[in-house]
């Protein structure tokens, strides 16, 4: 409630502002004009009336973009919030997770069934930790793309089943969680782009699609230039409005206090950013029948 608020008051106050100028303006127009009638001096009057025209737009313009500057800065900070928030949370669970299973061991006799189960959360945690800080790297990578390497002729079918494999791995799933239909395919682009953009999507179609996720990868050449892999879940899919807006800095639907899932708001943002370098477009819609999410990529062949 208070971050609806927030925004609220600068759209009230430039709305305000718009209403008093063209209200101030109409009346300057018509006392002008009854006065205008009165004299001989029509010249002075219309010289008059065009000088404060000009000032009247002037002052709109400021105003509309003061209000538009406005709220754009006000969804950054709560975005950026939001980003704080989910970072915050994701060092500080597995961090208190190992601390208490590394004090318990410190205090206390454990069988060595409960040593290898502690071991194992551990690594678990450990893991956790290990993916946000390759998520946080990606994303200050896609910042600085001359530090990046050359692109390269790649594999992409056999990139994808390497990414989905170790996707599933992750995630403790089987493998057949991810059902694969890959024509051989060769693209020009960063093998660690490619692996970044894939990683982030199926990560995203496990993470959203319930407790018994099916993903699908499919890749297609309806352009002899270009190639094309879907992902689809089986998830609840993304409201027409919101599509768009899920590609933003920071941005993750829903609040970050009752969220279920992890997450940073970066992964559809480094997508984004990683495939237009490419020359490429993402883009994505729900499936048919509404059971699901699919992440379209069109990428240019290798020449």
């Amino acid at each position: 409630m208070l971050l609806r608020r927030s925004t609220r008051w600068p759209i009230t106050l430039g709305v305000v502002l718009i209403v008093l100028l063209v209200v101030l303006t109409v009346g300057w127009v018509i006392v002008s004009a009854s006065a205008a009638l009165k004299s001989e001096h029509s010249g002075v009057y219309w010289t008059l009336l065009a000088i404060g025209s000009t000032f009247f737009a002037l002052v709109l313009v400021g105003v509309v973009l003061y209000l538009v500057l406005s709220v754009k800065a006000i969804r950054l900070n709560q975005r950026q919030s939001n980003f704080i928030d989910a970072v915050t949370h994701e060092l500080k669970s597995p961090i208190a997770s190992l601390k208490l299973y590394l004090q318990t061991l410190n205090r206390h006799q454990v069988t060595v069934e409960q040593q290898a189960d502690f071991q194992k959360f551990m690594l678990e945690d450990l893991e956790r930790l290990d993916h946000l800080i390759d998520h946080l790297l990606d994303a200050a990578r896609t910042e600085h793309s001359e530090l990046a390497p050359e692109a390269e002729d790649v594999s992409l079918d056999e990139l994808l089943a390497r990414s989905a494999r170790l996707a599933c791995e992750h995630y403790r799933l089987p493998e057949e969680t991810i059902r694969l239909r890959l024509e051989p395919t060769r693209v020009h682009a960063r093998t660690a782009d490619l692996e970044i953009i894939f990683r982030n999507l199926l990560d995203n179609a496990l993470k959203y699609s319930g407790d018994k996720p099916q993903v699908e990868v499919e890749t297609h050449r309806d352009d002899p230039a270009q190639a094309t892999v879907r992902i689809g879940d089986n998830g609840p899919g993304i409201p027409v409005k919101l599509r768009r807006k899920i590609f933003g800095r920071f941005v993750r639907l829903g609040s970050e206090l009752e969220r279920k899932t992890a997450g940073t708001g970066l992964g559809l943002y480094i997508v984004r950013t990683l495939v237009k370098r490419m020359g490429g477009k993402v883009q994505v819609r729900n499936k048919p029948d509404g059971s699901g999410t699919i992440f379209e990529v069109v990428l240019p062949i290798a020449g």
